[in-house]
C-alpha cells in the first residue's frame, strides 16, 4: 500500500489555464480584504496578498498529497500485500455505518490477479474504488469486487449497504476455489460458504457502479444469504457481458450500459439508453419493465486518472443527446481534461474560508475523504468548476448555514459527496443555481452526481430542504435524500432529524435519473420548474408521522404526496415512479391520499408509476390524483400500476 503523497506524478503541476505564477497549492491565513473581496466573488490579482496588514500566503510546491485515507496500488505490489491491506480496509468499514472513517482506494493502470489467484475483496461503508486509466480497461481486476449482506443477531440482509463505490474498472469474474472466510453463511446445512459464480454487489441506495466492465454477470443480491432483500441502486456508462441479476432488488436504474440481459423484476426496474435491455413491461410483480431507448440528455462523472506520464488530471466528460450504450465504447470520448494542478486540495481540517478563496480565485476543488464541518457555506461562484469528493467526503453545516452554495448556472460539477444535516436547522444544505434562464446552460449544463443527503443517522441533523435545484437545463444523476430511519442514538426521531423536502427543483429544462427521496415530513419532491424529466423514483413514507392530524397537505388531504408538481407546471415527463408505504414507527393509522400529485393538463405525463404498502398501517388511498385503487393491507407487497396518466 501507499498513499498518493508517496506515489510519484512525474512533473511538477501546471498553473491553472489564464493565470499568471505559481499555482497555490495551499492558501493559509489569507487577509481580511482578500478574503471578502473572494468571498463576493470579486476579480483579486495574487499580488494582493502580500498588502499592508496582510498575513503572508506561503505557498505550497510539488507534487499534491490525497491524504492517508486515499490508498494508491500498483500492479509492480505483491499481491499478498494488495490483499492485506484491502482485506483490513474492509474489516473496518463493512460494519462502520454511521462512522466517521473514509477510504478512497484506486488502482493505477495494470492488471490484478489472476485466473488462478484472483483478487476478490469486499467493498465496506464508505469506501470508493476505482481505477486510475483513462479507460476502464486501462485496469484489471482477474477476480471480484464484492458486497455481501450485513449480518447481525442472526439475520442477513442487504438493505442497509449504502455508501460505497465502483468505478473505471475491469473485473474479469474469477472466483477462489474456497470463498473468502468473511462471506456470510450461505445457509446450506452441507457447506457454509455461497457457489458464487458472479460479481455480487448487494447494495441499496448510495453505491452506484460507473464506468466499469464486468466480464461475467452482475448479481445484485447476496443470494447465497437465507434472506438477501437489497432496495436500489445505480449503474451507468458501463458494460455487463453476462447479464444483470435484479434477484430480490426492489428497485434499479441503469442507464447508458450495454448488457447481455437480465433476470427477474421485483418492483421497479428501469433501463435508460442501454443495449440489451428487456421491452417495457408493466404488469405487476414480476414484471415491471420500464424502457427509454435513449437517455434524452447526459453527462458521465469527472473522474481520476493518471497520464503516460504520470501526471494525475481530472477527465470532464462532454454532454450528449438521445445517447445510448458507455460514452467510451467507441474508444474515444468527448470532454476535455485538467490537470491536478487546476485543484485546490482541501482536508477536514482546511479552514472553509480558504477553500472559498481557492474557489473565488478559479480553480477547482477536491475534497479529501473524511467529515468537514462547516461554520459557513463553500461557495462555488465561477462557472465550469468541478467539485469532486473523493471517498465520500462528507459536509455537515454546524450553524444553520448551507454545506454548499452554486452561484453559477452554468456548467458546475458537484459529484461523490455526502451532505449531512447539522445539529441547527439549514434551510437549504445544496443549492445549485439562482432563478432565471441562462442560455448557455442548455449546452453547458450544471451536474449534481452521486450526492447523497441524510437527516440524522450520524448525527443529529435538520433542514428544510436538502437540495434546492434553481439551475436551467441541469441533470441530476444519482441522488439519494435521506431523513434516517435508523442511526446513531439520539440522531432519529419526528421532532429530531426534521426535514420538510428532499429535493426541490424550479430550474426548467431539468433532466433527473436515479432519483430516491424517503422518509421527508412534507412533500418529499416538489418539481416547480417547466420542461421537467425525471427517469426513475424510489420512495418510501416518513415511518413515524405521530397522527394523521400532523402529517397533512392540507386541512382536506391526507397526508402528503411523495412527488409534487407544482400547479403552475405545464410540461414534465416522469417514467418508471414508486412510492411505499410503511408507517411503522407510530401508534396512529396513518393514510397519504395519492403517491403523486400533479396539475391534470396534457403537457403534464407519468408513465409506469405506481404506490405500494409494505407494511405498517393505514396506506394509500390512489396513485395519482385520486387514480389507481388503494394500497393498503389487503394488498401487501403488491405493487399498484398506474401505466400512463393522464
Amino acid at each position: 500500500m501507499r498513499s498518493s503523497d508517496q506515489a510519484g506524478f512525474g512533473t511538477q503541476a501546471q498553473s491553472p489555464p489564464g493565470k499568471s505564477g505559481t499555482f497555490l497549492r495551499r492558501l493559509r491565513r489569507p487577509s481580511a480584504v482578500l478574503l471578502a473581496a473572494a468571498l463576493a466573488g470579486g476579480s483579486i490579482v495574487l499580488a494582493q496578498a502580500t498588502g499592508a496588514g496582510a498575513d503572508p500566503l506561503p505557498v505550497t510546491l510539488g507534487q499534491p498529497s490525497f491524504g492517508p485515507n486515499v490508498v494508491v496500488f500498483t500492479p509492480q505490489m505483491p499481491q499478498a500485500t494488495i490483499q492485506a491491506e484491502l482485506d483490513a480496509i474492509s474489516t473496518q468499514q463493512v460494519p462502520n455505518q454511521f462512522g466517521p472513517q473514509r477510504y478512497a482506494i484506486f488502482f493505477e493502470p495494470g492488471t490484478y490477479g489472476s485466473v488462478a489467484h484472483p483478487l476478490v475483496f469486499q467493498v465496506g461503508f464508505y469506501t470508493e474504488v476505482a481505477g486510475l486509466g483513462a479507460m476502464p480497461q486501462d485496469t484489471v481486476i482477474n477476480g471480484a469486487v464484492d458486497v455481501f449482506n450485513q449480518c447481525s443477531g442472526g439475520s442477513c440482509s442487504g438493505l442497509d449497504n449504502f455508501w460505497r463505490s465502483m468505478s473505471n474498472l475491469t473485473v474479469n469474474v474469477h472466483m477462489p476455489s474456497t470463498p473468502p472466510a468473511y462471506a456470510p453463511y450461505s445457509g446450506d446445512p452441507y457447506t457454509p460458504y455461497c457457489d458464487n459464480t458472479g460479481e455480487m454487489w448487494a447494495v441499496s441506495q448510495a453505491a452506484p457502479i460507473r464506468r466499469t466492465i464486468i466480464n461475467g454477470s452482475l448479481i445484485l443480491a447476496d443470494y447465497c444469504a437465507p434472506t438477501f432483500y437489497t432496495s436500489g441502486g445505480f449503474m451507468a456508462d458501463s458494460q455487463v457481458t453476462g447479464s444483470v441479476d435484479f434477484i430480490s432488488q426492489q428497485q434499479f436504474l441503469v442507464r447508458n450500459a450495454n448488457i447481455g440481459g437480465s433476470s427477474n423484476s421485483v418492483w421497479n426496474q428501469v433501463f435508460s439508453g442501454v443495449n440489451g435491455a428487456p421491452p417495457t413491461v408493466f404488469t405487476g410483480t414480476g414484471k415491471q419493465y420500464t424502457t427509454l431507448a435513449t437517455s434524452p440528455v447526459t453527462s458521465e462523472q469527472p473522474f481520476l486518472y493518471t497520464d503516460s506520464s504520470g501526471n494525475y488530471n481530472v477527465f470532464i466528460p462532454g454532454v450528449q443527446h438521445n445517447s445510448i450504450g458507455p460514452a467510451w465504447a467507441s474508444g474515444t470520448e468527448t470532454g476535455s481534461s485538467l490537470p491536478v494542478g487546476d485543484f485546490f486540495l482541501a482536508n477536514p481540517s482546511t479552514p472553509v474560508q480558504e477553500i472559498n478563496l481557492a474557489l473565488a480565485l478559479g480553480t477547482n476543488l477536491i475534497l479529501e475523504p473524511g467529515v468537514y464541518n462547516l461554520d459557513s457555506p463553500i461557495r462555488v461562484v465561477h462557472p465550469d468548476t468541478v467539485v469532486l469528493g473523493l471517498g465520500f467526503a462528507t459536509l455537515v453545516p454546524q450553524q444553520g448555514n448551507a454545506a454548499m452554495i452554486v452561484d453559477s448556472n452554468e456548467g458546475v460539477r458537484v459529484t461523490g459527496l455526502i451532505v449531512d444535516g447539522g445539529p441547527v436547522n439549514s434551510p437549504v444544505l445544496l443549492s445549485v443555481g439562482n432563478p432565471g434562464h441562462n442560455a448557455r446552460s442548455a449546452t453547458d449544463p450544471d451536474v449534481i452526481q452521486s450526492v447523497y443527503f441524510r437527516l440524522g443517522g450520524a448525527e443529529l441533523g435538520k433542514a428544510t430542504v436538502s437540495l434546492l435545484d434553481n439551475a436551467s437545463n441541469s441533470i441530476i444523476d444519482d441522488v439519494w435524500a435521506w431523513r434516517a430511519d435508523h442511526g446513531n442514538p439520539g440522531t432519529v426521531g419526528w421532532t429530531l432529524n426534521t426535514g420538510d423536502t428532499g429535493v426541490a427543483v424550479t430550474g426548467d429544462n431539468v433532466t433527473a435519473y436515479g432519483l430516491a427521496v424517503e422518509h421527508y415530513q412534507k412533500y418529499e419532491v416538489v418539481w416547480a420548474g417547466q420542461g421537467g424529466t425525471d427517469v426513475f423514483f424510489q420512495n418510501e413514507n416518513p415511518y413515524d408521522p405521530p397522527s394523521q392530524a400532523a402529517w397533512m397537505a392540507t386541512p382536506t388531504q391526507d397526508g402528503y404526496p411523495a412527488f409534487f408538481v407544482a400547479p403552475n407546471v405545464k410540461t414534465f415527463q416522469g417514467y418508471g415512479m414508486g412510492s411505499y408505504s410503511v408507517f411503522i414507527d407510530t401508534p396512529a393509522t396513518i393514510y397519504s391520499a395519492e403517491a403523486f400529485q400533479a396539475p391534470v393538463t396534457p403537457g403534464v405525463q407519468f408513465h409506469d408509476i405506481f404506490d405500494l404498502y409494505i407494511s405498517g398501517t393505514g396506506g394509500f388511498q390512489s396513485v395519482i390524483n385520486g387514480t389507481g385503487g388503494p394500497a393498503n393491507s389487503s394488498n401487501a407487497t403488491s405493487p399498484v400500476d398506474v401505466v400512463s396518466y393522464p
